[in-house]
């Protein structure tokens, strides 16, 4: 097997979508599983669509996620630059080598000249309305002008070369997702390889760089897979179809509901990001808020986004990286899209969360919080907490009663449970703990029961009652190790403060 070396290629047009992110994995996981090399190439040849900040976006997403780059922007390498933009004049070599040997050459329609034959071949009913065999001798271009005129308008620099795509042929692409695809050469227009601005297109750009750069694999999105045959005969007029590289098409990210593909727009609708970190519209100052903004662990999302589209064979769910990369094959990526299930990535975010050091939940609470508290009491709220939550930062949002005393009280449980029972023990529970020095856990459980006891009223029938007095709150983490992090001075005043305020409802 040659060297594995693999490519992740956006664009600087935008914000990274999260199925680039995927995308950018498949490659870093077959790289790392074959000893191999990652490559960051940025594909910015579209200079009109090129959004400030976009590559500097591009590099802390991949950095977030735990994606290595071996070589290309940022690192550097043996075949730089790693910028298209940066790569022009070794393009025009190779576009002039196709004309050289008839394999492309100079067209110069105007898009007038161009709409004016789709409704020549719309209306003659012809299915087949791109630039291609079957109307390139009409138009306007170097196989139909006489070479003075040929001449004349090339030195003018108004035009644009496209591919010559060959009559009668059969072109095989052997993807490792979806077997051998044939396409005949009919189907395949005339593509443009070098615009009139003299930057190359996709097409051109990332068949001489992915040869260049010896990429021995290009993982990409299904929506390229049209494409692969014109890449086909690309690589053969340019003489390296034998150095080809191996090709992995994959499945589309759908909607949850799996109708259609996962868009912007449909997961602002279903409120779940699309981006792995927030993103700021440079043109139009919109925010759009990022996986880690939203408080998703890399690790989890890392792990959410291997399943779409891929499975080990096995009933094991939760990888590491490391995991992963033994684990991960081509060969095992589904051809069928796949359903973005935002439950399943809240549930991944879930088993990390729970997974993750006390000690560094228990940093950010402090930090998060901006209250005066003990990192050992921090790390006792964060161990009851954790297992409650789906995003760190809900440890805060939810967990505020351990910092304030409450302002109200939960009306459903007070018109239920808050009752001359209750008030009876907890009134008993009160008194019997400012006998006490200090409380953890065993004895706050231990006072309530022989509180309970002296009045001859079972337990169970006040805690709910009870967890309300304190916290305000009808649920909630364990209330006896609760009590044990406020302390028997503010748990006695907490008391004290909802036998006054909460009256039994007659």
């Amino acid at each position: 097997m040659r060297d594995v070396r693999v490519r992740f290629a956006p664009s600087p047009t935008g914000a990274l979508h999260i199925g680039g992110v995927r995308t950018a994995l498949y490659n870093y996981l077959l790289a790392r599983q074959h000893k191999g090399k990652m490559i960051l190439r940025i594909e910015d040849t579209d200079q009109g669509r090129y959004v400030p900040g976009a590559e500097e976006y591009i590099l802390e997403s991949l950095a977030w996620s735990g994606i290595k780059i071996d070589e290309g922007v940022s690192v550097g390498g043996p075949h730089a630059p790693y910028r298209q933009s940066e790569r022009k004049e070794l393009y025009k070599q190779y576009a002039q080598k196709l004309i050289d040997e008839d394999n492309a050459y100079y067209a110069f329609d105007t898009e007038a000249e161009l709409e004016t034959m789709r409704e020549k071949l719309k209306a003659a009913g012809n299915d087949n309305q791109q630039y291609g065999m079957h109307s390139r001798m009409d138009m306007k271009n170097s196989l139909t002008l006489p070479a003075d005129e040929t001449k004349k308008l090339i030195d003018s620099g108004s035009y644009v070369i496209r591919l010559k795509v060959p009559a009668g042929q059969q072109i095989q692409v052997n993807d490792l997702i979806r077997g051998l695809v044939t396409v005949d050469s009919s189907q395949i227009d005339d593509k443009v390889l070098m615009k009139s601005d003299g930057m190359p297109t996709y097409h051109l750009a990332n068949v001489v760089d992915d040869y260049l750069m010896k990429i021995s694999h290009v993982i990409r999105g299904e929506e390229w897979l049209p494409s692969a045959p014109l890449h086909v005969l690309l690589y053969r007029f340019l003489g390296w179809e034998q150095d080809m590289p191996q090709f992995a098409h994959l499945p589309l990210l759908l909607k949850p509901d799996g109708n259609g593909k996962l868009s912007k727009r449909a997961a602002d609708q279903m409120g779940f990001p699309i981006f792995p970190l927030t993103w700021k519209d440079p043109a139009t100052g919109e925010v759009a808020k990022g996986f880690k903004e939203t408080g998703y662990l890399p690790e989890a999302l890392i792990n959410f986004l291997a399943f779409l589209g891929w499975n080990p064979g096995t009933e094991q769910e939760i990888f590491s990286m490391e995991d992963l990369i033994n684990a991960f094959s081509l060969e095992r990526i589904n051809k069928a899209g796949a359903k973005f299930d935002i439950q399943k990535a809240q549930w991944f975010n879930q088993q990390y969360l729970k997974a993750t050091s006390n000690e560094i939940l228990a940093d950010q609470l402090i930090r998060e919080s901006g209250q005066s508290i003990s990192r050992d009491n921090a790390v006792k709220i964060v161990s009851i907490m954790k297992e409650r939550v789906t995003f760190p930062r809900e440890i805060w949002e939810q967990g505020k009663f351990f910092f304030t005393a409450p302002m109200g009280y939960d009306e459903g449980v007070i018109s239920k449970k808050w009752n001359d029972e209750a008030v009876t023990v907890i009134t008993a529970y009160k008194n019997a703990l400012t006998k006490e020095s200090a409380i953890d856990s065993t004895s706050a459980k231990n006072v309530l029961e022989s509180a309970a006891a002296s009045v001859n009223i079972g337990v169970g029938k006040i805690m709910q009652a009870l967890r309300v007095a304190i916290t305000g709150n009808g649920s909630g983490p364990d209330l006896m190790m609760t009590m044990e992090i406020l302390g028997k001075e503010e748990v006695t005043k907490r008391l004290d403060n909802a036998l006054n305020t909460i009256k039994v409802k007659a």
